[in-house]
């Protein structure tokens, strides 16, 4: 059963609602309380499914053939026919506006839920009894792990000379696609890398803050080498700045 005190904070706190020092307060306790671990993870996942049913906008039958009839139609002589022409046109850019208003909110909530998906699947990991599905701290390890797992090879950084600490990976999916998640660890922060072929980013340039901010979480990301990467951490920017500053490198990028 759940804990009675956390139960009626469940729903805010999946919604990243509470107050922050409330969100890192059942941060802490979700990682320590099996229960309210298995809660949480269950509302996530309904959430996600939620997300993933939402209908795209796409204009009837019936108002494609009054555009089409409006097109295809002959205008009237004079200025009956002035006046025709002008309202079809009319017609014309409202349709024309309408559809690229269209795109835009639908390329736009494509975009969040796309960094909400991988908000849900690193508050997943964080809940799950078993993190990783490749234990080791050893580069040499994990990358090998992945070989035949994934449809692409990427490459890790040496961190001994750094606080971050690799604790494992493990296979993940975003639409449809296969990559990688890595867990670093940085004092009691832990940190989700994800890994994805670059054509699931349409830029390297986005940036949701609306999406970090609603789950307290700081974020970076960007392409490199033909691959997406994505770090969600509740530890500092500065922290998640200096790990993506340790990737880059290892593909032949300078740390920006």
């Amino acid at each position: 059963m759940v804990c009675e005190s956390w139960k009626t904070q469940l729903d805010p706190y999946v919604d990243g609602e509470l107050p922050t020092e409330q969100m890192h307060a059942f941060d802490a306790h979700v990682r320590s309380c099996a229960s309210c671990a298995a809660e949480a993870l269950a509302r996530v996942q309904m959430k996600r499914c939620i997300q993933a049913a939402g209908k795209r906008f796409v204009p009837s039958a019936e108002f494609r053939r009054q555009v089409r009839r409006s097109i295809e139609a002959k205008p009237r002589r004079g200025i009956a026919g002035l006046g025709w022409m002008i309202a079809t046109a009319m017609l014309v850019l409202l349709a024309g506006g309408l559809a690229i208003n269209s795109l835009g909110r639908q390329r736009a909530r494509q975009e969040q839920q796309r960094y909400s998906e991988l908000a849900d699947l690193h508050v997943t990991t964080l809940a799950s009894s078993s993190p990783v599905e490749v234990v080791s701290s050893d580069r040499h390890t994990v990358k090998p792990w992945f070989q035949g797992k994934i449809p692409f090879t990427f490459d890790l950084p040496e961190l001994e000379n750094s606080e971050f600490s690799l604790l494992g990976g493990r296979v993940t999916y975003l639409e449809q696609t296969p990559g990688a998640q890595l867990i670093y660890n940085l004092r009691k922060h832990q940190i989700s890398v994800f890994i994805f072929p670059e054509e699931v980013s349409r830029s390297e340039k986005e940036e949701p803050p609306t999406v970090a901010k609603k789950f307290t979480f700081n974020m970076e990301s960007w392409s490199q080498g033909g691959l997406w990467y994505c770090i969600f951490s509740d530890a500092s920017q500065a922290d998640v700045h200096e790990l993506a500053g340790l990737l880059k490198p290892s593909a032949g990028l300078p740390p920006s």
